[in-house]
């Protein structure tokens, strides 16, 4: 494939007012000025006239499973919301699983996603491989997908905050974990699939699984992944039952380095900051769940100025009802702005964090996050014609209001979106399958 006359952003090069890529198989082969200097082979020329081209976007944090949960607490603290909402969760099948994720997968690409992250910790008993629907609903999608399996240990009768009956025994947690490792992980250049190790959080996992863990994850060669200081209540919980704040509970179990990344981190010190930049330990920052939560601001100008690797996040649909991570890009940069003024996040950086951001936070800088000779043609084409038309800054044209039309989403060259529509899953057969996944979870049928 070809694209032509576009304005390109390679995020690590000087941007492109009319430009080219050319796409061998996988792959980018070139990137420059003007017309591509050569076409492979029988190639697809696409004519970008109009558009912003992007690195494909890299979501680092989701619950696709809660697609069919959206709604539940609409008002209420993350501690009030998990409390209403674990016994819910604790209904899920196989079959629930597979239309959450398929409508959720769907609904990133199209806002822009070619590669998202999972993280699923709850695992009911005899309700089939929930790990493998959500897999195999990525493998429909066409997504690049980077699955955790999360985990839960210490209910309400070990001063957790989750129902004894939603959490797993150590032993079963840790074997289920390394099963999924050597059944799904990929570590070759171009991997659609690498799997993660991830607990759930301090105030639902034991230090002894949180240590546990991260020494499978080591000894297998995968990266690890939590959620982490993310609201007060939090931070309360954690110097009550372990006499300091999240970041430096994470830090004495090994939690903090350049193959971790941590969910949320709203509630941060400058030590913390600090260390996060230190280690290499990533962030997934997710601007609309915080708020929808009342979580409040996560400090991502200073983490970024600080060095630390930072990615962009949806969270979960049932605290960011369809949120689309396009859209989180101006929610970033503007939650930024809020609290530290309007130059704390510009509209680049914030693109900058959703794509090579993201790629560095799952480890995968060299392969995804910019356009590059050699990297991963995994491309985002969006329409700049018409209204968006009125601002002469593409790239502010993008970030600053309604997200632009998609034109074409590539995932290693293949056409996942054209036109706006998905190609690899019809778009109202998966927005079906997110609905049945909700009535069936809501109704209890299955039970």
């Amino acid at each position: 494939m070809v694209i032509e006359n576009a304005y390109i952003v390679p995020v690590t090069a000087e941007e492109i007012p009319s430009g080219h890529l050319v796409i061998e198989g996988d792959r980018i082969a070139a990137v420059g000025p003007g017309p591509a200097p050569y076409a492979p082979g029988e190639a697809e020329r696409v004519d970008g006239s109009g558009c912003l081209a992007t690195p494909g976007l890299v979501n680092t944090h989701h619950h696709l499973y809660q697609w069919a949960a959206q709604g539940v607490t609409p008002d209420g603290t993350l501690f009030e919301w998990l409390v209403a909402s674990y016994r819910l969760w604790a209904r899920m099948d196989a079959e629930v699983v597979s239309g959450a994720a398929t409508a959720g997968l769907a609904w990133l690409a199209l806002s822009g996603c070619t590669t998202s992250t999972d993280h699923h910790y709850i695992f009911p008993k005899g309700r089939g491989d929930l790990f493998e629907a959500e897999i195999e609903a990525a493998r429909a999608v066409g997504l690049r997908f980077h699955p955790c399996r999360g985990s839960m240990d210490r209910g309400t009768s070990h001063g957790g905050l989750p129902p004894d009956e939603v959490v797993e025994d150590i032993d079963e947690i840790l074997g289920a974990t390394e099963e999924a490792i050597r059944k799904y992980h990929d570590p070759s250049f171009g991997s659609m699939l690498r799997v993660a190790v991830a607990p759930c959080s301090p105030f639902s996992v034991s230090g002894e699984l949180m240590t546990r863990s991260a020494e499978l994850a080591r000894s297998l060669g995968v990266r690890l992944h939590t959620h982490g200081a993310e609201t007060a209540d939090e931070d309360e919980h954690c110097v009550e039952q372990f006499g300091v704040l999240p970041v430096e509970y994470l830090d004495r179990l090994g939690w903090l380095g350049p193959d971790v990344w941590l969910a949320h981190c709203v509630h941060l010190t400058d030590k913390d900051v600090r260390r996060f930049a230190e280690t290499g330990t990533g962030v997934a920052h997710c601007p609309s769940s915080n708020g929808r939560l009342g979580a409040g601001i996560a400090r991502i100008s200073d983490l970024l100025a600080a060095g630390a690797p930072v990615g962009l996040g949806v969270d979960g649909s049932a605290s960011s009802e369809m949120t689309p991570l396009a859209g989180e890009i101006r929610m970033a940069m503007l939650m930024q702005r809020a609290r530290y003024g309007p130059r704390a996040l510009t509209a680049r950086q914030a693109l900058e964090t959703a794509t090579l951001g993201g790629a560095r936070c799952l480890g995968r800088e060299a392969e995804i996050g910019s356009l590059e000779p050699g990297k991963l043609a995994d491309v985002a084409l969006w329409r700049l014609g018409g209204f968006h038309a009125a601002i002469d800054d593409p790239v502010v044209a993008f970030a600053y209001g309604a997200t632009p039309p998609l034109a074409r989403l590539l995932v290693g060259g293949r056409t996942v979106v054209d036109g706006g529509e998905l190609r690899t899953v019809p778009g109202e057969a998966a927005a079906r399958a997110g609905a049945d996944a909700h009535r069936r979870l809501r109704t209890g049928d299955h039970v």
